[in-house]
């Protein structure tokens, strides 16, 4: 009988060990599983905040939480196998054995917890990262697009620097791609984010093929420099004959006419003729750079020079048009109010043709513009009359009477 005893004891005992070993490889099985998810997660949450930091930092918060309760899970496992180790000489008791598996059982119970809250994270972080890791795969052809512009802008400054030509412009253009280029080398995309690192990249390509384009016009820039050199000496020449006709003019004004008809073109003569002086300084300045290659400064002396010009051309023609104007006036003064006249009757039908007829501030507008043309010929009294205030005062009133059929129409097409 007590042998019978005995062998059940031993049996029970084995039992014990063999349920407490099944349990701590349960639980060995479950720390792994959740050590690796967390490795796993924590490894694609850096990657989420280096894509896009702003859109991560929610994700990275759950997570850090997360990450919490599986570093006190862990610690719990390492707990009680530390405090059970079924590996030793030592007898136990079924009740030992026992005490072991439900210590294990419930560290397993909160690793697969832990782990299970990991993989609906995942879960739940999945879709983003796809979204970002298809956006990823635009990066590696627009960082090869950045460099090939690269090198086909240096190739082109080199061509243009071989070729004699002053390449400083896109040498300086090209020296921008590059800067933005390190940028994007040191940075990275943990430190500009996707988005960031995409624009970067375009930044380079762009400034990059800006330069390859302006180093590549400069040979036909040249071209076109040479010639317009000359189109531009011709109109100064051009324009420097029109000095005498405007000192003509500016006589014929001075004895004909009254001092409020020439006061504003007073000097006119020497204005034109400074300004022409001035254009083949610049024009000097662009023969200089020119014979030395340096197209970007020779254009914009040039530019220099055609804007002096005009200025100059506009002023002699300002002069020579003031004496045709007052010639015809004082010819026949009747008809620059005729012109007006007839302005002021068409605003006249169009307010009138208004459903209800005419508004009053419409009226009113206009039986004031008529009153004006009634008193215009009194500006032409005395000895001297002054035919300028005169035709000013009948273009400004052929000018309010369009400004009035522009509002008519306006608030009829805001009724429509």
């Amino acid at each position: 009988m007590r042998g019978s005893g005995d062998q059940r004891r031993r049996g029970r005992g084995e039992q014990a060990a063999t349920l407490a070993i099944e349990a701590r490889e349960s639980a060995a099985t479950a720390f792994y599983d959740m050590d690796q998810a967390q490795k796993y997660l924590q490894g694609r949450v850096t990657v989420f905040a280096d894509l896009d930091a702003a859109a991560a930092a929610p994700a990275q918060r759950e997570f850090a939480a997360l990450s919490e309760r599986a570093d006190a899970a862990a610690i719990a496992y390492i707990s009680v196998l530390d405090a059970n180790d079924l590996d030793d000489d030592r007898d136990r008791g079924p009740a030992e054995f026992d005490t072991a598996r439900r210590a294990f059982t419930a560290v397993t119970g909160k690793l697969r917890e832990v782990d299970a809250d990991l993989g609906r994270f995942a879960e739940r972080l999945a879709p983003r990262m796809s979204r970002l890791e298809a956006a990823l795969d635009q990066l590696p052809p627009r960082l090869s697009a950045a460099r090939e512009a690269v090198a086909a802008a240096d190739a082109a400054i080199a061509a243009a620097r071989a070729a004699g030509m002053d390449a400083s412009e896109p040498e300086a253009e090209l020296a921008r791609a590059r800067e933005a280029l390190s940028v994007l080398g040191s940075q990275g995309l943990g430190g500009l984010g996707l988005a960031g690192a995409m624009d970067q990249a375009e930044e380079v390509r762009r400034l990059a093929v800006v330069a390859r384009e302006t180093a590549e016009e400069l040979p036909r820039l040249g071209e076109r420099i040479r010639n317009s050199l000359a189109s531009v000496r011709t109109r100064a020449e051009m324009v420097a004959g029109r000095a005498e006709p405007v000192r003509r003019a500016m006589t014929l004004l001075l004895r004909n006419y009254s001092q409020s008809c020439w006061q504003d073109l007073k000097g006119a003569p020497e204005a034109v003729e400074a300004g022409v002086e001035r254009a083949r300084e610049r024009l000097a300045e662009a023969s200089a750079h020119a014979a030395r290659n340096e197209w970007k400064p020779a254009q914009r002396a040039l530019t220099a020079a055609r804007t002096e010009l005009n200025a100059a051309d506009r002023r002699a023609g300002q002069v020579t048009g003031r004496v045709a104007e007052l010639d015809a006036v004082a010819a026949d003064p009747g008809k620059p109010a005729e012109s007006a006249r007839f302005a002021v009757r068409d605003a006249q039908r169009l307010a009138v043709a208004q459903p209800g007829g005419a508004a009053p501030h419409h009226a009113r507008a206009l039986d004031g513009l008529v009153e004006r043309l009634e008193r215009a010929p009194g500006r032409l009294s005395g000895t001297h009359p002054d035919y300028w205030s005169y035709l000013q005062e009948l273009e400004a009133i052929k000018t309010a009477a369009g400004d009035v059929v522009t509002r008519i129409r306006a608030e009829r097409a805001g009724q429509a």
